[in-house]
């Protein structure tokens, strides 16, 4: 997301603008960095940890926009323990600094209850200890590296911390599963130098070999600064020694950079680009370009992006068309379980407490009770003192003991027009 244009206002009017657009937002329709909706101060309010600039900023944009509807549905039935449910949004910028501070003014300052975010992992991974130092429940709608995974296991979180989204494990497999089947021998890895690209790096690694692959580059991995701006040592490393494909785990804006450096040296013609969920947004083909004939230099290129088959999807689905327009954006249905669990967390709990939350997360996103789609229907039972079992927009949402959902993976690929249609689905080997 670029910054925005400077208004040519004079001083007056650009204060009585941010006025009126304040007052304009209104309860459930924040969305802004740094926006505020509380209810009462008893009230269950929740908090918004996603990047609306910075590196992930265009991927994030749909998962920004869920939260508020799903906002909207859970105050439209009533609330939680008796109360409208409130919001504070923060902009981590994809940048694990600023998630720690927004993070601590989250928990600390505006003593949220829960916290959606954020979609980086390096940027979580900044913010899970701040939210355990608090007792705050953080659900993540895309942070997948499997090193949340270890730490869990290593009793880091307390409980603190889970997902709606699966780990990369998970996906690399799937990765390197689609690669198999689409008959690539030796391939090479380029990859975003943090805990989600060295993360997936090292699964995909194994995985290929697994079926019997070879990655051409596996002794010495390309990695990228996250912070560069010039990519020709990396991209020449990446694409040389002729591999059949190169699987590039990127973020949108410097990985459009390194693919449209990769061209201009070059290097593509004939190589197959396969992509990951971290560029799965319609304006990437748009921003790495096109070639000098007027085609867009991602043509053809495949990727992976965890996909949504839950019994709520339909539903959601269809209050996406008639709020946003047009069909459901990856992550969205995500972002919208993350919020969902954690309102129900507290309503079973009776406490908008971050322990409460914790306490019952996991029983509501998948214990023994009723199963349940519509989240006012899911709340009406738990305010009759009954058990639930959510079903999810993007799956089931049964977080485990790590706190680790699984999912399927959606196949996309850069059609002519730059559009990435979802053309197939495939399911990870165990």
């Amino acid at each position: 997301m670029k910054n925005r244009p400077s208004l040519s206002l004079s001083y007056l009017q650009r204060v009585g603008a941010l006025l009126f657009l304040a007052l304009f937002v209104g309860a459930c329709e924040g969305g802004l960095p740094g926006s505020e909706s509380t209810g009462s101060s008893d009230s269950l309010k929740l908090g918004v940890l996603l990047p609306a600039t910075g590196d992930l900023a265009s991927v994030a944009q749909p998962m920004i926009d869920s939260i508020p509807l799903a906002i909207e549905t859970i105050n439209s039935c009533g609330g939680v323990n008796g109360q409208s449910v409130g919001l504070v949004t923060e902009d981590d910028q994809t940048d694990p600094n600023a998630g720690n501070n927004a993070m601590t003014k989250l928990t600390e300052v505006d003593k949220v209850g829960g916290v959606v975010g954020s979609f980086a992992s390096s940027v979580s991974q900044a913010a899970v200890d701040v939210a355990r130092r608090n007792k705050v429940m953080m659900v993540s709608p895309g942070s997948t590296s499997p090193e949340f995974t270890k730490r869990a296991q290593n009793g880091d979180f307390d409980g603190y911390w889970a997902r709606t989204a699966p780990p990369d494990t998970y996906q690399a497999r799937a990765l390197a599963k689609l690669a198999s089947e689409k008959g690539l021998k030796r391939v090479a890895t380029i990859v975003i130098n943090n805990d989600y690209g060295v993360g997936f790096e090292q699964e995909f690694i194994k995985a290929f070999k697994a079926l019997g692959g070879t990655v051409v580059n596996e002794a010495k991995p390309t990695r990228y600064d996250p912070k560069a701006t010039t990519f020709d040592t990396e991209t020449k490393a990446a694409f040389s020694g002729q591999p059949d494909a190169v699987v590039a785990v990127l973020y949108a804006d410097t990985g459009s950079i390194l693919l449209k450096t990769a061209y201009q040296q070059g290097l593509t013609e004939g190589v197959q680009i396969m992509l990951t969920d971290g560029v799965k947004s319609d304006e990437f083909a748009e921003q790495v370009g096109k070639t000098t004939e007027g085609k867009y230099i991602i043509e053809g290129a495949i990727g992976t992006v965890p996909g949504a088959d839950g019994k709520a999807l339909e539903a959601f689905s269809k209050l996406w068309q008639e709020k946003k327009g047009g069909g459901v954006p990856a992550y969205a249905p995500q972002a919208w379980d993350a919020t969902m669990l954690l309102a129900l967390a507290a309503e079973a709990g009776k406490s908008n407490s971050g322990e409460a939350i914790a306490a019952n997360i996991r029983e509501v996103a998948g214990g023994s009770g009723t199963e349940v789609t519509d989240v006012c229907e899911g709340l009406k039972l738990l305010r009759d003192g009954e058990t639930i079992n959510y079903q999810g927009a993007s799956g089931n949402v049964d977080i485990d003991e790590n706190g680790d959902v699984l999912g399927v993976y959606d196949i996309w690929e850069v059609q002519s027009d730059g559009k990435l249609n979802i053309v197939d689905q495939v399911l990870p080997d165990a």
